[in-house]
């Protein structure tokens, strides 16, 4: 505990024994009594010590009381200082009145009974250390206001370095995408050329499956991290739409196909014969509930159930994912869907995985206005995971069902395109172009921006599918010369980039492009805007 400072009394007394008498009357712990025997000696120690009281005699040589006070009140340091006179007689009106001019609080006489004194000096001790605990405090909340205000500039500059590290750490991932995309887009190409050419030995066959499954799981790694971020930092919107769920339900159920496959799972699916609809972003629910599902098949083992149910009830439905897996432990429910969470199990562990699934699945659900919930018996009872979204009323069926039915048919007739693919990246231009001549399309590639532009007004392609990191002249750029010409006002333009936020998309539009695709893009993808064209303009902004 912090010691007080000692509290000061002055007494002045030009005789010696009256000194004596008051130190042995007043003397208490803390209490330091100065003596003077002149008003001289008095005013030396009073420019020395901060004094809490002084006791004064009137009757003194040379300097007598009332002097005495009127210059401790002339000096600045002592004019607060309070005094009680001493008097050996009893004083007159006029002696009093320049007794309290001078600045005296109390007249006390001589002989001084003990009592009397010792209590109206104690209110003077009790009063100084207030003012000594106030001054304190008041020391002390200067202090700690300093320490705040250098505590706020210290934490204001770690939120600005840190608010510095997340965007390097955002850029690091786009270019890591960038990196790992390029490479991955013609490896795709390549296995999906095998496929379609066939492989007579059953053992290439078998390591070309391995080579595409991996690759594509590489893949959604990569676009995992980056969803991760981009909800992270506010930079993730959605295409709202009308849908039915079993549209939804149906795409996941593709997506995860080849994992459920793999595990040799029995998948079941039961949904709602009538449509059940619901507004949201497909390509995003699907990701829910493919994310789901491969977490279904990845925590299940070989062989085991997984069964996919969903039902509405009023304004709101439900999905739930079950499975016959490892199940999940009671103190890991409330876990799950924390981000780089993995529930230590060397089933799972031996899936590899980054732990960022199911956090996307919450955020992305949460992003809808619904929520989802994890649920198990524990080890070895298998799990379920409950998603619940805000469903359309009925009465925008028809217009939805409507909508909904021509996504992917075969309304317009596609015949033979004639298809530009400008892409730097030889091996992933080769691939796809081999694709897209299996498909019986006329198909040309170039590798930079000019030789792009300069086959597009030779070849006059029906689609262009344009790579935007082009040597030469930029995706856009191009994209923006060919908007200029009439002669592609019904050319369809595909944006290709390793790059995926709602930026590079809304870039993409805005120089020309009808869509963007993401490295490496998926041939189903390109096959629905190729069965989608028609020979009219799609271009109707102005330039």
């Amino acid at each position: 505990m912090k010691m007080s400072a000692p509290v000061y009394f002055l007494l002045v007394d030009d005789l010696d024994d009256n000194l004596l008498a008051l130190e042995a009357l007043l003397r208490r712990d803390g209490l330091v009594l100065l003596k003077a025997r002149s008003g001289s000696e008095a005013l030396e120690l009073l420019l020395v010590h901060d004094v809490a009281l002084a006791l004064v005699d009137v009757h003194m040589p040379e300097m007598d009381g009332f002097e005495l006070a009127e210059l401790i009140r002339g000096s600045e340091k002592t004019r607060r200082v309070p005094i009680i006179f001493l008097t050996a007689g009893g004083p007159d009106e006029q002696r009093r009145f320049r007794g309290y001019e001078t600045g005296a609080v109390d007249f006390i006489r001589k002989p001084v009974e003990n009592d009397v004194l010792r209590s109206k000096v104690d209110v003077f001790y009790e009063l100084y250390r207030q003012r000594q605990e106030v001054a304190c405090q008041r020391d002390e909340l200067s202090a700690a206001t300093t320490e705040i205000g250098r505590l706020l500039t210290e934490s204001r500059r770690q939120a600005e370095e840190l608010r510095e590290m997340d965007q390097r750490k955002d850029e690091f991932l786009a270019t890591l995408a960038h990196e790992l995309r390029n490479p991955l887009a013609p490896i795709l190409n390549a296995v999906s050329v095998m496929q379609v050419r066939g492989m007579a030995d059953p053992i290439l066959e078998s390591m070309r499956e391995v080579i595409e499954r991996q690759t594509r799981h590489m893949a959604r790694l990569v676009d995992e991290l980056l969803d991760v971020s981009r909800i992270a930092t506010g930079k993730l919107s959605l295409q709202l739409k009308p849908m039915d769920l079993m549209t939804v339900v149906n795409r996941a159920v593709e997506v995860a196909r080849s994992t459920i496959d793999l595990h040799k799972h029995q998948l079941e699916v039961v949904l709602p014969t009538r449509p059940v609809l619901l507004e949201g972003d497909e390509v995003r629910l699907t990701q829910v509930f493919a994310n789901l599902l491969t977490n279904a098949a990845k925590y299940t083992q070989p062989g085991g159930q997984i069964r996919v149910v969903g039902e509405a009830d009023g304004d709101t439905l439900r999905v739930y994912v079950d499975d016959t897996g490892i199940g999940i432990p009671k103190d890991m429910l409330s876990r799950v869907f924390g981000l780089f969470v993995q529930v230590d199990f060397s089933l799972e562990r031996s899936q590899g995985g980054l732990g960022v699934g199911l956090a996307l699945v919450r955020r992305l659900v949460e992003l809808h206005q619904g929520h989802v919930t994890a649920s198990s018996l524990g080890l070895g009872h298998g799990s379920r995971f409950t998603v619940t979204l805000p469903r359309l009323p009925d009465r925008s069926s028809h217009a939805s069902c409507d909508l909904l039915s021509s996504v992917g048919t075969d309304d317009y007739a596609s015949g033979v395109l004639r298809i530009l693919v400008v892409d730097n990246n030889e091996d992933a231009a080769k691939g796809l172009e081999m694709l897209l001549d299996f498909r019986g399309h006329l198909t040309r590639v170039a590798h930079s921006g000019p030789d792009g532009l300069s086959a597009a007004r030779e070849f006059q392609p029906d689609l262009c599918i344009l790579e935007i990191n082009l040597p030469g002249m930029s995706g856009y750029e191009v994209a923006r010369a060919l908007r200029c010409d009439a002669c592609f006002a019904d050319t369809t333009l595909v944006a290709l980039s390793c790059y995926a936020t709602e930026d590079d998309k809304r870039l993409a539009i805005e120089a020309g492009f009808n869509t963007h695709l993401t490295k490496p893009a998926n041939i189903s993808l390109i096959d629905e805007i190729i069965a989608a064209w028609q020979p009219v303009s799609h271009f109707n902004r102005t330039l």
